[in-house]
Order: structure tokens, then C-alpha cells, then sequence
């Protein structure tokens, strides 16, 4: 991996860190589908001029395969979002965020070398090893079995972290594979998940209304940088594998935990420390692959 690449997924890292601290803060839980919709519209407009010059500028084509790529994307990604919000409804952004980063690119390693054929090195299995002891650390308390926020937070943060290796391999054969732009190809999504949630919000415009008048500045905020941070990562696996991507790009589970305990007054810090170490070296090992 080049350390433009690395920029790239460090870059990537930071925003998804910051878009879901703010996704935790709206916590209505009437507010999934009001929410998705805003986003998703957000995100289309806002992206709308960059990925029309792009798709002018590379003389994009959409095929009825391309257009097959971008709806199931878009599809997992749908259940991605209400997963995770169900989950930061639920539990703790530093119990979901963790075992959702974790578990994704632990699926993702293991799928692009089952499934796309990447070849695994023993470096980077220890990176991997590590930073699912990060997991563990961080998750795995003596309460577990009598902590139900707990035993939720875990069990919403793997099912996440199914959808987040699923659409991980998905969407990184579709660029690899296709040749397609990210940027194009993402906003493509986006455009079908903008479709999908159109008509459930349609049956709650007062939330749409309540949610854009009470929490704007986020939802902005992440209407713009939960698309950035992800067109930063199918960038970086144009010219990366993603068995190296997926894991390095989990070092926001560091950023997320700092903002979890620092702004959302989420305590344990020392059991966060060890777990940086891990992480840490995990992500040691990774670059040495």
C-alpha cells in the first residue's frame, strides 16, 4: 500500500468517525426512515455536479449490469444504516462502532481471500488477530450476561458488521472489476436508496420536518461526509487490495472510541487504552504485508 493510499483510508477513517458521533446523537427512534431519506437526498443533490462531470469526463455508460451492481449496493447498504442505527439506539457508540468496524473487515479479509482469490500473509493475519483482541478487549466485560444494553450493542455491531463485509467485497469488485468510478458508482447507489426510502417518508413528513428543524447542522454534516469517507475508501481499493484496505481503515475504531468516551462522557478508559495497543499493532502488522 502506497501512502497516498494510506492517506486515502486515514482520511476515510477519521470522517466515518465523526459521521457516526453524530449519527449517535440524534437518538429519536422514530427517526430511521425520516433520517435515511434526508441523507440520502442530501447526499444525491450535494454530489449530483461531481458525479455528472465524472460520468461525462470518463464517457460512463449505464449498462442494465451496471445498473444491477448499483441496486444491490445500494440495497445493503440500506440495511447497513438501519442496523447501526438501531444498534446507536440501543447501546453505546463505543460498544456498536467497535464490534461493527471490527467484525466488517475481519468478514471482508477472510471473503476476499475465500471469495476474490487475495492472498493472505502471515503479517497481515496477525494484524487481523490483533485488532479482533481490540474487539474483544473493548466488548467483553464480566457484566456481559447481565447487561442487556450491553448484549444488544454486541449483537447489533456483528449483524452490522455482516452488512459492512458484504458490501465491502461487493462494492470492491464492482470498481476493481467494472472499471467503474467510485464516485459515479456511489452516487448511483444513492440515487436508488433516495427511491427506496421516497415512499416510507412520505408517511412520516412531520418527522422529516421535526428532524430538519432540531438537528440540520448533523444531518448536513453527515449527509455530507458518510458518502465522502466511503468514496475515499472504493478509491483507495482501485489501487489496493481490499484485504489491506478493509483492515487499516478500521483505525477509526480509535477515533470513534476517543469520541465516544471524550464527548458522550462513555467511561473505561483504561480497557480503551489496552485496546488501542492492540489495534495499534495491529495495524503494524498490516503494513508490513
Amino acid at each position: 500500500m502506497t501512502l497516498a493510499t494510506l492517506a486515502l483510508v486515514l482520511a476515510s477513517a477519521a470522517l466515518h468517525s465523526i459521521w457516526n458521533l453524530w449519527a449517535k446523537q440524534i437518538r429519536d427512534a422514530t427517526r430511521s426512515v425520516p433520517l435515511m431519506w434526508l441523507l440520502t437526498s442530501l447526499s444525491a443533490l450535494s454530489y449530483a455536479p461531481l458525479a455528472l462531470f465524472l460520468a461525462w469526463r470518463t464517457g460512463f455508460t449505464l449498462t442494465p449490469a451496471i445498473a444491477g451492481w448499483m441496486a444491490a449496493s445500494a440495497l445493503i447498504h440500506v440495511g447497513y444504516f438501519l442496523l447501526l442505527l438501531r444498534g446507536y439506539r440501543t447501546s453505546d457508540l463505543s460498544v456498536v462502532y467497535p464490534v461493527a468496524r471490527g467484525t466488517g473487515p475481519l468478514l471482508a479479509a477472510t471473503g476476499a481471500v475465500l471469495i476474490l482469490g487475495e492472498r493472505l500473509t502471515w503479517a497481515a493475519g496477525a494484524g487481523i488477530v490483533l485488532v479482533a483482541a481490540g474487539i474483544l478487549v473493548l466488548t467483553l466485560r464480566p457484566d456481559f450476561l447481565h447487561a442487556p444494553r450491553l448484549r444488544a450493542g454486541v449483537t447489533y455491531g456483528l449483524l452490522t458488521g455482516v452488512t459492512i463485509a458484504a458490501y465491502t467485497l461487493w462494492d470492491g469488485s464492482a470498481v476493481g472489476r467494472l472499471h467503474l468510478n467510485p464516485i459515479v458508482y456511489y452516487w448511483g447507489g444513492e440515487l436508488v436508496r433516495v427511491v427506496v426510502f421516497s415512499p416510507p417518508a412520505l408517511a412520516h413528513r412531520d418527522g422529516v420536518r421535526d428532524l430538519w428543524k432540531h438537528h440540520r447542522a448533523r444531518v448536513l454534516g453527515i449527509a455530507l461526509l458518510s458518502p465522502l469517507s466511503y468514496m475515499l475508501m472504493l478509491i483507495a481499493l482501485r489501487t489496493a487490495q481490499v484485504s489491506r484496505v478493509a483492515p487499516v481503515r478500521e483505525l477509526s475504531i480509535l477515533f470513534g472510541t476517543w469520541l465516544g468516551a471524550r464527548v458522550l462522557g462513555e467511561g473505561d478508559r483504561t480497557r480503551r487504552l489496552i485496546a488501542a495497543g492492540a489495534f495499534a499493532a495491529g495495524v503494524v502488522m498490516l503494513a508490513l504485508r
